[in-house]
């Protein structure tokens, strides 16, 4: 018996409800928008500058005991992650960590340091600074822009390849979707306080692909059907595809969440942040495919006098009756 999340065949109306749809997520949208002006968001050392410690110990790295004795100096946001290297000997053992600006400066002072090694000695004995370097706010106010270029290049690169794939009525929609995705990922970020650093800017590039491909998916059946119903509502052939493309949607969000989630819960501290920006940007993509990008569509209507592909003519189209 193979398990299905959703039946082979449904008839759902997902459009009996699109203006409320619709209006949730303008307001979830405004939100989240609201919040980052107010709130702001709890940027990581990659935004906000700090300084990176490499350790090295005969002993094996306890990320868990170097957080434990660093927790006390109360110095904000701290990464630890232990380095593997094939060349490295049984002897050595090496840590990368990193530690925020303290007090609107620009590295930790060496007086900081010293207190963070003498902590460290209490857990490892042996260990030793091999080197120590800092990230200064004008480096990463620098990021900071790159990571917005990134992202608006991302959406802008998608507005271009649905406009070429389909019509401008399907790339509108797409983006308002994926500009959707993104600006909720940073609200709920900005509401929880989660924080934000480059890990997370990886994550919205990936949400804008998976949104995307998820969006694709079923602007492809929409247009098979576009041609296949000829005389039935773009509403009608809308519910139609999205119907047919249900359970394969539901299929890959459900496996992928379950991966999200062993990672989740099992990955540790330094990816936490990656994996819940994934989890909510499944979510939310799954939803925006459906009832944004769609509910966007029918409100922007299409042309029926749709076209395909002519093999016999040395046209590139051939046109179809309506």
């Amino acid at each position: 018996m193979r398990l299905r999340l959703v039946p082979t065949e449904t008839n759902w109306d997902f459009f009996s409800r699109s203006r409320l749809w619709l209006g949730i997520s303008a307001l979830m949208m405004v939100v989240a928008f609201a919040s980052f002006l107010i709130q702001g968001l709890n940027y990581g050392i990659d935004f906000r500058g700090g300084t990176t410690i490499r350790t090295e110990s005969a002993q094996p790295v306890d990320v868990g005991a170097y957080r434990d004795a660093l927790q006390q100096m109360e110095l904000g946001d701290i990464t630890i992650s232990e380095v593997f290297d094939p060349s490295f000997g049984d002897d050595k053992n090496v840590a990368m960590i990193r530690v925020q600006a303290q007090d609107d400066q620009e590295a930790v002072t060496a007086e900081l340091i010293g207190q963070i090694e003498a902590a460290l000695e209490t857990v490892v004995p042996d260990i030793e600074f091999a080197s120590v370097e800092s990230v200064g706010p004008k480096v990463s106010g620098e990021l900071i822009q790159t990571a917005v270029i990134a992202v608006v290049l991302a959406i802008g690169a998608v507005l271009i390849y649905i406009w070429l794939r389909f019509e401008w009525q399907f790339a509108v929609g797409a983006v308002v979707a994926l500009v959707h995705d993104v600006l909720l990922t940073i609200g709920i970020f900005s509401e929880l306080q989660i924080r934000f650093d480059l890990a997370i800017i990886a994550a919205l590039l990936t949400i804008v692909g998976y949104s995307l491909n998820d969006t694709v998916v079923v602007f492809d059946r929409v247009r098979e059907n576009l041609i296949k119903y000829k005389k039935k509502d773009l509403k009608e052939v809308l519910n139609i595809s999205i119907n047919e493309t249900l359970s394969r949607t539901m299929m890959t969000s459900v496996t992928t969440m379950l991966a999200l989630l062993a990672m989740f819960v099992l990955g540790g501290d330094v990816i936490r942040g990656f994996v819940f920006a994934m989890m909510w940007g499944v979510l939310v993509g799954t939803y925006s495919s459906i009832f944004v990008a769609s509910a966007i569509l029918l409100w922007l209507g299409v042309k029926r006098d749709w076209t395909k592909p002519d093999a016999t003519a040395g046209n590139q189209y051939a046109n179809i009756d309506a």
